[in-house]
């Protein structure tokens, strides 16, 4: 069993970002949080461990329940981690604001015909 592993690889194995790199990257730049602190990609995580993890806009507090060093399916990448239900629940409700602002932002009902797309360069221009 493994002891500890990269907080990078631990994040791509457990399918928060689709890349390693990426992983790093969001980890260097501070978007995600080990036990309060902020962390590199190198560092070492373990099972019992809380992260923070800033994606897209939304917030995603995990304890770490297991290790793994291989990208595996998404049903296997769920049980590397178990989110806090508080966590959970405001993201469901960001994704429901989200979805109503969508929701209530006028749309045209098709596209614009050729005379309209003249009317509107004409109005930018």
């Amino acid at each position: 069993m493994i002891d500890g592993l990269r907080v990078d690889k631990w994040l791509w194995a457990a399918r928060f970002f689709k890349t390693r790199s990426l992983a790093a990257q969001a980890v260097s730049g501070g978007k995600v949080q080990v036990n309060g602190g902020r962390a590199r990609p190198a560092r070492s995580i373990r099972v019992g461990d809380q992260l923070q993890i800033h994606k897209g806009g939304y917030e995603y507090a995990v304890t770490v329940l297991a290790l793994s060093a291989q990208r595996g399916p998404a049903t296997v990448a769920q049980t590397l981690y178990q989110e806090s239900e508080h966590s959970r629940q405001r993201r469901e409700t960001l994704r429901e604001q989200h979805r109503l602002a969508a929701a209530s932002t006028p749309r045209p009902p098709s596209r614009p015909d050729k005379k309209a797309r003249r009317q509107l360069r004409d109005l930018k221009w």
